[in-house]
């Protein structure tokens, strides 16, 4: 369900107990009524990082009214930084702090924030409640909603962690304005994957809206954000701990960490590497006989129009992507699972690709 207050868009995360809101708007970091309802206890932690800091760490705590102690910790910023070496500084700081099992942290920033500070609050005191308030278009679309928290390993993406799903979700639209254009584009793959395993008529929506959308075009974006917010939501009810449905939203994800992982985190960000794994995963399926050239053309299209990839690392062979690809978390026994497209719009996992045809694509796929 949407429910619009003071242009102020909510949907819900259906979870039966653990179920919670997301709110959509400009400007809602200052307004005490979008934060207060859903903390635990008078114990806040926000966390953030060197970036997000100076431009909106003092206005998320002019909405924390009344008799909190609130606390902050500013921790550095890159993809570089997703570890437990820097979530232990979390814990640190709430030990310190003397917070107990009522305290709520609240994680301010993109993705990488709201992972390690979603997966410290499931193991502090063996779970403390905590709030989403991504301020990227990636976290906001995709990372915040859904309860997948955790750090990466240096052989892997998102290898620990849990699932914890947050309170709530504060999505204010107005911290897009600060987001450099490349980030933006890295939360396009994001949207754009939607469209893809989901919903075609989202895709030619986006289609048509690609240009207003990287224009940061509040009225589009605030409906791209609200849609994919939706899907998720709709998946993450159905299926909360990624046993069957959920899968389909790791589109382009296996062929995009292993991507990630080869070239060290941070060099190329997560929409990137997303962006040109779900090229990949457009030409297998085109491989395997589901989509047709016009169908392929259609999704490299759309990527390229959010100013992402289509080619991978050219210092990038077979054997560095099937090596990092074997330790996705999709896969079962020896299997490597695959989420391809049946036709545009239409997403399944594929544990049954011919191992000459995979190697075929990861060695012949475009580079640059």
């Amino acid at each position: 369900m949407t429910q619009v207050v003071d242009a102020v868009r909510t949907l819900s995360v259906s979870l039966d107990e653990r179920s919670y809101p997301i709110h959509i708007g400009p400007g809602l970091l200052g307004e005490s009524r979008w934060l207060t309802p859903y903390l635990a206890g008078r114990q806040v932690m926000i966390v953030t990082n060197e970036t997000v800091a100076p431009l909106y760490l003092e206005r998320l705590k002019a909405g924390l009214s009344g008799e909190l102690e609130v606390r902050e910790l500013v921790l550095p910023d890159g993809e570089q930084y997703k570890s437990l070496e820097q979530v232990s500084r979390i814990w640190d700081a709430l030990l310190e702090a003397g917070f107990n099992r009522r305290c709520t942290l609240i994680a301010l920033g993109g993705g990488v924030i709201g992972d390690m500070v979603g997966y410290a609050a499931a193991c502090y005191q063996r779970g403390v409640a905590f709030i989403q308030v991504p301020t990227t278009l990636l976290a906001q679309v995709d990372s915040s909603v859904g309860g997948k928290t955790g750090v990466n390993h240096p052989r892997g993406k998102n290898m620990i962690g849990a699932f914890w799903q947050p309170k709530a979700v504060l999505i204010d639209t107005a911290t897009l304005a600060t987001l450099p254009p490349r980030e933006l584009s890295a939360g396009l793959a994001e949207v754009i994957k939607y469209g893809l395993i989901r919903d075609v008529a989202f895709l030619g929506w986006l289609e048509d809206k690609m240009a207003a959308l990287r224009a940061l075009d509040d009225e589009a974006l605030v409906v791209a954000i609200e849609r994919s917010c939706r899907l998720k939501a709709e998946i993450v009810a159905e299926d909360e701990t990624e046993q069957g449905v959920r899968a389909l939203l790791n589109l382009g994800h296996t062929f995009g960490h292993a991507i990630e992982a080869h070239q060290g985190y941070g060099n190329w960000l997560h929409g990137e590497a997303v962006g040109a794994g779900m090229a990949m995963a457009a030409e297998l399926s085109r491989a395997l006989g589901w989509l047709n050239e016009g169908d392929v053309a259609r999704v490299q299209a759309i990527i390229e129009s959010a100013g992402l990839p289509l080619e991978v690392p050219d210092n990038m062979n077979a054997e560095d992507f099937l090596s990092r690809m074997r330790l996705d978390k999709k896969n079962i026994d020896t299997r490597l699972r695959l989420v391809l497209l049946k036709s545009v719009g239409d997403a399944c996992v594929f544990d049954a690709t011919p191992s000459a045809m995979l190697h075929a694509l990861l060695e012949d796929f475009p580079r640059r």
